[in-house]
């Protein structure tokens, strides 16, 4: 089984209290607009693909701005929107036009709430807005060897706040050294001090041992573990230690060199499911694993292309017992819901857009809800694949949105690029 997290009504993560975008929060609109079962909206400062973090009363999101190229941290008042604090955690917007800083969500157990930037810049605040400490984490343990601009979120889990960096383990370009090694860091969340840092070593080449995924918290059996896909493989790890517990791998036999990673990955039904890039298929690993179990791990992978089954940047959903797997690319942009323990595909939905999606599926209320790129929020019966709805809650000329939809508390939370709407039934 997934493990539960905190209760249904907080979202303190980038995906969710269960960590595979789902909740049990009910009574959500199926249609609305930006008009239309609006509570508030607020502008942002910036565009970011970070997901809104709601806890209690409080809603914090990342953003930057181009102009001023500033890094903000911001908490709104949830019921109303107003700005309760905010605070510019570091100078810059982007390095290439794909992403900017801001994409990471950030994230809190409700005693602390910590930003990260992808240069490398960590802050973490009380929920009041108070200073706890910053670090920057290419200062202290090495400049990031990406092509492109890093992402990922942070996550705490049990008390241990947890940063991982898959990177090249050569020079890219200027930036990194030779002597690049991936790590997973865990820190004390209160206090920032290291707690231990660990290296995963992958046999990827090159671009592939990029990934911009997120470390997800696991239970299976009664083992807590930490899940981490990239490097072309996946590994579990002991939340306390970070020992690595087991690993399958391969997606990538004839290791190509320029497959980076972004789906995070998604366990459910005692399965872990991974994504390879580029239209390729993905792979169901059997939970429970110890030590290499490359050649006994899996349980199923889709055809990617063939079958449509495949996610290059969308991490699935796994909602109602099944996988929902979104590839945003291309002509036909499809959803699919798939059976964990056999692969079957139960349906399979074009949702009809011209624009990309790489936000994440979020499913509630016997509803999943996407943003694609133009901010144009899709609403698809989760029993039947059925569209039900079409909200158009960006702004004109809109590209690359990225946020995914939180949903906390009665209310749907949707970060465009320049706006924040709270949503739900008036």
């Amino acid at each position: 089984m997934a493990l539960i997290g905190v209760q249904a009504a907080e979202w303190g993560n980038w995906r969710g209290p269960n960590y595979n975008g789902s909740t049990d929060e009910k009574n959500l609109p199926a249609k609305f607009s930006k008009t239309k079962n609006v509570i508030w909206s607020v502008k942002m400062d910036g565009p970011s693909a970070g997901t809104p973090i709601v806890w209690g009363e409080h809603v914090y999101v990342s953003s930057s701005n181009p102009d001023a190229e500033r890094l903000m941290a911001n908490c709104y008042d949830r019921g109303t929107g107003a700005l309760k604090w905010a605070h510019q955690v570091s100078k810059g917007h982007r390095q290439d036009n794909r992403s900017n800083y801001a994409a990471p969500s950030p994230v809190t157990d409700g005693q602390v709430v910590t930003f990260f930037y992808g240069n490398g810049e960590l802050a973490t605040f009380t929920p009041e807005g108070e200073k706890l400490w910053s670090q920057n984490i290419q200062k202290k343990h090495g400049q990031f060897a990406f092509l492109w601009t890093f992402s990922t979120s942070p996550i705490i889990h049990d008390g241990i706040l947890y940063m991982q960096v898959l990177q090249r383990d050569t020079k890219v370009g200027s930036k990194g050294s030779n002597d690049n090694r991936s790590y997973l860091l865990a820190l004390d969340p209160k206090s920032g001090r290291q707690l231990w840092k660990v290296y995963r070593p992958a046999k990827a080449r090159s671009e592939s041992l990029e990934a911009f995924s997120t470390p997800i918290p696991f239970t299976h059996n009664g083992r807590g573990e930490i899940l981490i896909t990239g490097g072309d493989c996946l590994t579990g790890h002991d939340p306390k230690s970070g020992e690595e517990l087991w690993r399958w791998g391969t997606w990538n036999p004839t290791r190509i060199g320029h497959w980076r990673l972004v789906p995070s990955p998604v366990a459910g039904d005692g399965v872990v499911l991974a994504c390879a890039p580029k239209r390729a298929p993905v792979f169901a690993i059997k939970a429970g694993g110890k030590g290499n179990i490359s050649a006994s791990g899996r349980l199923w992978n889709s055809e990617g292309s063939r079958d449509g089954v495949s996610s290059d940047v969308c991490t699935p959903l796994f909602y109602q017992g099944s996988f929902f797997v979104l590839y945003g690319e291309g002509r036909d942009k499809m959803l699919s819901r798939v059976e964990p323990k056999t692969g079957k595909i139960q349906w399979a939905s074009d949702l009809d857009s011209r624009s990309l999606f790489r936000g994440s599926p979020t499913g509630a209320d016997g509803k999943i809800y996407v943003q694609n790129h133009a901010g144009n929020v899709h609403v698809i019966e989760a029993e039947s694949g059925k569209v039900l709805h079409r909200a158009a809650m960006g702004e004109d000329g809109d590209d690359q949105t990225r946020a995914s939809i939180t949903v906390a508390h009665g209310r749907l939370f949707i970060r465009t690029n320049s706006r924040l709407f709270c949503v739900g039934k008036s």
